[in-house]
């Protein structure tokens, strides 16, 4: 199916929607979902971000100027999954009680506010990678127009660029929980430190990066083609003294490089 063709069946499912309050982290995805809904519903359309310690306070300054760029109504609201044991105990579904918090914020907050319809920004991609929080999602009746109609992680950045969208190649970001291997316990403070190191680094110029974090140690992964760029243009004593500031013992780089979902690994 041509591209054209993904987009108008995507318009066509908001306009069967008639009302719609979109699950809004300001990722690229959902924010595609945000702008289709809006070109298609207007003031029907209502973006709604959830606001916890694992979303890096820059994601969400990034979620309210690309919200008012694109004219879509938009929310702030709190969720409290880390005061969930099931969730903060980081077990391999960790992501299906982030969900379901989520969801069990946003389904009664579309009701009181008469939408029919929460959607989120899952992609045809994510169907075929382990994601315990689809699941949740669509146990509490929420829908994926992106996947629906089969449009894939590529074809978001295609479409967002054909848009104007100045953010389509904006990377990756999922929330800061998802840089510690599972069983290890999240904690605010560690998730503040994550998010400190990468907040770091990006401000040196590395936009495309992880900092995974297991116990004291901190394992950095730019894109193994920056590898050699980052060791020898970067003073690594310094990014050492500020890892150590922000609470790591160890700091380590990743030579394989950066790679989303590598820990997902154990679970094969």
């Amino acid at each position: 199916m041509m591209l054209v063709e993904k987009l108008e069946q995507l318009k066509a499912i908001f306009a069967q929607m008639n009302q719609a309050l979109i699950a809004y982290s300001g990722g690229v995805d959902s924010t595609l979902v945000a702008k289709v809904a809006y070109d298609v519903l207007g003031d029907r359309a209502l973006a709604v971000t959830a606001v916890s310690p694992s979303l890096l306070p820059e994601e969400l300054e990034d979620a309210k100027i690309q919200a008012a760029t694109i004219g879509i109504p938009h929310q702030i609201i709190a969720t409290h999954e880390m005061e969930n044991p099931n969730y903060t105990s980081n077990p391999v579904n960790r992501c299906y009680f982030c969900k379901s918090e989520l969801h069990d914020t946003l389904k009664p907050l579309a009701g009181e506010m008469g939408y029919s319809y929460v959607v989120d920004g899952v992609n045809a991609d994510d169907l075929h990678d382990y994601r315990p929080g689809i699941q949740a999602a669509k146990e509490r009746g929420a829908r994926s127009p992106l996947a629906e109609v089969g449009i894939t992680k590529a074809e978001v950045r295609q479409i967002s660029q054909q848009l104007g969208l100045p953010w389509w190649d904006k990377p990756a970001q999922p929330c800061l929980s998802s840089r510690f291997p599972y069983g290890e316990e999240i904690t605010v403070a560690k998730l503040q430190r994550v998010g400190r190191a990468e907040i770091f680094l990006r401000k040196l110029g590395w936009q495309n990066l992880r900092v995974r974090s297991e116990g004291d140690t901190a394992r950095i992964e730019l894109p193994s083609e920056k590898i050699k760029d980052f060791v020898l243009s970067t003073d690594l004593n310094t990014v050492v003294t500020k890892f150590q500031e922000f609470g790591f013992i160890y700091v380590t780089l990743d030579l394989e490089g950066y790679s989303s979902g590598k820990l997902n690994r154990v679970l094969k």
